[in-house]
């Protein structure tokens, strides 16, 4: 087994060859991972982080990250821009395989109704196209709520800034950078 400095790479046959599947830097032909708002953000904390790159899919979402980087998709962080009654924004971290109970988490902060923005607004809060949504380093400063589990994770798998880029880091990072209230309102459907 090889490994780089940044990710992992899986031998897949008996000659060496390894899986295209994850691109590093060497891989793909580039020297350097984008360097996003997130990443500015991310090392302006010193945190320790990995970036991983994969062919990003339309409307995949976090089930081709967790395919592409060979992941449990639970680990998959998915970050989600939502608005209240009122359309204050607020930032919603998920397991990539549950999703949210808006009526839940608007009990619990106190609002009506929760719901997702709509594409364009989410872009114009965050900063991000949807799909490469990075609760790091977001244009408009919103109250974040993370699914209180994703701290039980060993790694979180979370959105770097562009489509097909993702880092991983210690939940507990998340945690001392994004300073989220811890809820629970995940579910399976």
């Amino acid at each position: 087994m090889v490994v780089h400095a940044d990710c992992f790479l899986r031998p897949v046959n008996q000659l060496g060859l390894f899986s295209k599947k994850v691109r590093c830097g060497i891989l793909s032909g580039r020297n350097k991972y984008p360097v996003t708002q997130g990443i500015r953000f991310l090392r302006a904390a010193k945190v320790p982080f990995t970036e991983f790159l994969y062919e990003y899919e339309e409307r995949g979402g976090t089930a081709v990250c967790a395919r592409e980087l060979e992941i449990d998709e639970h680990a998959a962080i998915k970050t989600l821009i939502m608005e209240d009654e009122n359309k204050a924004p607020l930032i919603v971290l998920m397991h990539g395989d549950l999703e949210v109970s808006t009526k839940e988490l608007a009990r619990l902060i106190g609002v009506k109704t929760i719901k997702p923005c709509e594409p364009a607004v989410a872009s114009k809060h965050s900063g991000y196209l949807v799909g490469g949504t990075s609760p790091f380093g977001v244009r408009r400063k919103m109250p974040v709520y993370m699914e209180e589990t994703i701290l039980n994770l060993p790694k979180a798998y979370i959105n770097g800034g562009k489509r097909g880029f993702v880092v991983a880091l210690d939940p507990q990072d998340l945690r001392k950078l994004l300073d989220p209230v811890l809820v629970k309102v995940g579910i399976r459907v």
